[in-house]
């Protein structure tokens, strides 16, 4: 049976092309995606500070929790971490249990902390290729190694040591007056020394090292250090140093890092983007498994649609249903193979470029570089094979099950009727998405919704797919009037159509997958983000927001306002997350006093009045998610691991436009790695008498702080929200791609075989122009079939997406974004159909009636 495969396969060459690309697309899908996945997962994060440091030990930057369940006389015990927000510090007392470790030659402390050099002009110079810069203690300098170049080490409070390539760019050299903006207001230093790296300038941040006491002092963290390097006797190996330093610790919380490990200690951005890396590979590795089933099974469904002649007449020469099953698995098993490995080798650098992308895109940092085994290709591989026998098997299903002679009958006319057993999938597939779209209209939380939203777009693609033939014959039904206006091509058009509905069902299908994908896609996100914006506005009582270009607002800027004369209140903002158990909400602190005056929440429960550093407000959502109202307590680990126990004295709705949980400044800002407040919201009085001009004069003596108005700051968000939605258009762009690849994959196929119907119609008296013409006229009946159920299924899971999420049934559209992703539809499908007929067209109609089929 093998060799009869092989031999259809050479003689029927075109016919499977169809099927070979659409399978090729998908094990390309999923190889990217398992590539992703696995960076995620073992992802290698080099270091640069800790090169030096064999061992590294830093705090442990989970929240964990343990269940244990007795059931039936068995105890089960589950253990699970979550990563937090921001730097977990470590005791200074940990240094001197390390001190006395066995084959230790020197433990060194470690602390850092933001700090930016400001040029002559009063700019902040950022880190190298614009990342950040951080201050250390000289004392840290061992770690990397550094080594100075020119000058000495710092030895009093005002001296700093910066790295060469920083003082390069800033043009400083020992000597030099230098202002220096770190964590609290911007303060003269003399620069005492240059220093470069042992293995070279570093790519990932700039330094500046202080004395340890001023080192200290710029951290806001008494008693505490960001980790701890523990460097070896001549001898000791790197896993006996480890060994002895677990034993000192033991009791402890503090954690031991070694080669890779020490990466994700330096680096927490790194560490916390491999969990967003297994979260994206995931959701595009499950939607994509899902569009690329549909549509292989669509393509392979046309595939054998079209051979129903051949194998009606292996059926009437005697060949069992077993053996045309056979014939057709084998068939589907050599392509699938063909187009896994083809696939496969296309996927790898898909995966390189989505990599990219991303880093560009600030979604996850360079530092995560791409790792991968075997897995990803087998995986994709065994997709391929997978799903291209079982959707030739699915298709070629009625085909091996009937009488030879109603195959025969059939392979010349559709069957007239419906398939009862077809219909009652698809009747019971849209009840399927109809629940699903119940259930996203209740779920709250982004991390809950995405995934359902485009799980409910596929199901709902499937029903389309299902039920594809009825609706054709009730679209005929709708247009059959107005196609009469083109006389001879229009009634070819529709008899075509009312004759094929099966063809025309499988060009549908996955341009309004498209179509429904695509404005899911784009719209979720101007949903979401129109309605955070429209809350934010609402919230927002302040005249100006005071923002930074460096690292933020220094608290000495904010009392400088609040001494401004008309100045009625000032709120300095800081943001992060926390959790709650193992549940993670963003959070903000704001500054208690005048509150009222710049925000407004929308508060449905409580009162803010007297709101201090002990108390917490809430958003309706994470009040409702946890149980809590005004009045109860709520125990919070804060984004550096601490524990606080908070009193709930509001409920606000406004929740997309700030946040789940609000707390004071104070209390936030001595938990966060950067203390500096990202904006200040500034109230001032309606006299006019404190304007713009008035402000900048205020904060004038604070490098990178300006003045904006509301207009400003809104045009900063969508900025920042285009830049976060770019992530997710690039992701589910693969996706979407892909169906534009089926789209075109799936009309060619259609046309290309039609040859002899077309040949037949020049025979009978029909002119080429009026076959071109019922082409286009069936083009256009696709498109704006697919269009019309594409739009249904988007409207009808935004709908319930917005309602979950905004409380409202109105998603937000952008019209030209919807007109431009119906053109790209038709862009699509009139080439498609108009290229392969002009080919068909080219030989004498007797020449094609008389060929071998």
């Amino acid at each position: 049976m093998l060799r009869y495969a092989f031999r259809t396969l050479r003689a029927r060459k075109g016919g499977f092309i169809g099927a070979f690309v659409a399978l090729t697309c998908a094990a390309a899908l999923v190889t990217a995606c398992g590539i992703l996945l696995e960076t995620g997962l073992r992802g290698t994060i080099g270091t640069e500070r800790y090169a030096a440091a064999p061992v590294v030990v830093g705090g442990d930057q989970n929240v964990h929790q343990t269940t244990v369940k007795h059931k039936k006389g068995k105890t089960k015990v589950k253990h699970k971490a979550k990563p937090l927000a921001e730097r977990v510090w470590l005791p200074a007392s940990t240094v001197g249990r390390l001190r006395s470790v066995p084959g230790a030659r020197a433990v060194v402390p470690e602390v850092t902390f933001p700090a930016y050099p400001v040029d002559a002009r009063g700019r902040i110079v950022p880190g190298v290729h614009g990342k950040p810069s951080y201050g250390h203690a000289w004392t840290s300098a061992a770690l990397t190694p550094f080594e100075l170049v020119a000058g000495h080490a710092p030895e009093a409070a005002g001296d700093v040591v910066v790295d060469r390539e920083l003082a390069a760019r800033a043009g400083l050299r020992p000597g030099d007056k230098v202002t220096v903006q770190a964590t609290d207001a911007p303060h003269g230093y003399t620069v005492s020394g240059i220093a470069a790296a042992q293995g070279g300038d570093l790519q990932q941040q700039s330094s500046l090292f202080f004395s340890a006491d001023e080192a200290q002092r710029l951290s806001g963290r008494a008693g505490a250090v960001a980790a701890i390097g523990v460097l070896p006797e001549p001898g000791v190996s790197t896993g006996e140093l480890a060994d002895q330093v677990r034993k000192a610790l033991s009791g402890t919380t503090a954690q031991v890092a070694t080669g890779g490990d020490r990466g994700p200690v330096e680096f927490l951005d790194a560490a916390k983007a491999r969990v967003k890396l297994v979260s994206m590979g995931g959701a595009i590795g499950g939607t994509s498994l899902l569009v690329a089933i549909l549509v292989v099974v669509g393509t392979f469904a046309l595939s054998i649609q079209q051979r129903h002649r051949e194998l009606a007449l292996l059926r009437a020469i005697a060949a069992t249903p077993k053996q045309v099953r056979q014939l057709i698995g084998r068939e589907a098993l050599i392509v699938g193979l063909l187009a896994g490995v083809t696939g496969c080798l296309l996927g790898l650098p898909v995966a390189y470029w989505l990599h990219r992308k991303f880093v560009d895109f600030k979604a996850i940092p360079d530092t995560l570089e791409m790792t991968f085994g075997v897995f990803p290709f087998f995986a994709a591989l065994g997709a391929a094979l997978l799903g291209a026998w079982a959707a030739a098997r699915i298709s070629a299903r009625r085909t091996t099950r009937i009488h030879p002679a109603e195959a025969l009958a059939e392979s010349a006319v559709e069957r007239p009727g419906f398939a009862w057993g077809r219909l009652l999938a698809g009747i019971l597939t849209l009840a399927g998405g109809i629940v699903l779209l119940v259930v996203l209209s209740v779920l709250d939380t982004e991390p809950a919704s995405t995934p359902v939203t485009f799980l409910t777009v596929v199901v709902l693609a499937v029903a389309v797919s299902l039920l594809g033939p009825l609706i054709a014959r009730g679209a005929v039904a709708l247009l059959e009037v107005p196609l009469r206006a083109s006389r001879v091509a229009g009634h070819l058009a529709t008899a075509n159509v009312r004759a094929n509905t099966q063809r025309m069902a499988s060009a549908i299908t996955p341009l309004a997958l498209l179509i429904g994908m695509a404005c899911t896609v784009f719209f979720v996100q101007t949903t979401m983000g129109d309605a955070a914006t429209a809350q934010a506005r609402d919230g927002n009582k302040a005249n100006w927001v005071v923002a930074s270009s460096g690292p933020g607002v220094p608290e000495q800027a904010a009392q400088a306002l609040r001494q401004t004369p008309g100045v009625r209140a000032v709120t300095e903002v800081v943001r992060t997350s926390v959790r709650v158990g193992l549940d993670k909400y963003p959070a903000q602190g704001l500054s208690t006093e005048g509150l009222r005056e710049t925000w407004d929440p929308d508060v449905t429960k409580g009162t803010l009045d007297g709101f201090g550093d002990g108390d917490v407000a809430m958003s309706e959502v994470s009040a409702d998610h946890l149980g809590k109202k005004p009045g109860d307590t709520l125990k919070t680990t804060l984004g550096d691991g601490t524990v606080v126990e908070l009193k709930v004295t509001a409920v606000y709705a406004r929740g997309l436009g700030f946040g789940d949980l609000t707390m004071s400044h104070a209390l936030v800002a001595r938990h966060v790695d950067n203390p500096l407040a990202p904006s200040v919201l500034v109230r001032t009085a309606d006299d006019g008498s404190a304007g713009r001009e008035q402000l900048q004069k205020a904060v004038g003596a604070f490098p990178g702080v300006g003045v904006l108005d509301r207009d400003q700051v809104e045009d900063l968000q969508a900025e920042v929200q285009q830049n976060n939605a770019e992530v997710t258009y690039v992701a589910m762009g693969l996706i979407i791609a892909f169906t534009a690849i089926a789209v075109v994959n799936t009309m060619a196929m259609s046309v290309s075989d039609r040859l002899r119907e077309f040949a037949l119609l020049r025979l009978v008296g029909t002119t080429r122009r009026q076959v071109m013409g019922m082409l286009r006229i069936e083009a256009g009946i696709v498109v704006l079939v697919a269009l019309v159920l594409g739009t249904g299924i988007a409207y009808a899971v935004l709908t319930a997406f917005s309602i979950g999420m905004t409380g409202s049934a109105a998603p937000s559209v952008a019209p030209l974004t919807y007109l431009a992703v119906a053109g790209f539809g038709a862009l699509l499908t009139l080439p498609a159909t108009v290229v392969p007929g002009r080919v068909c067209l080219t030989g004498r109609p007797a020449d094609v009636i008389g060929a071998r089929q």
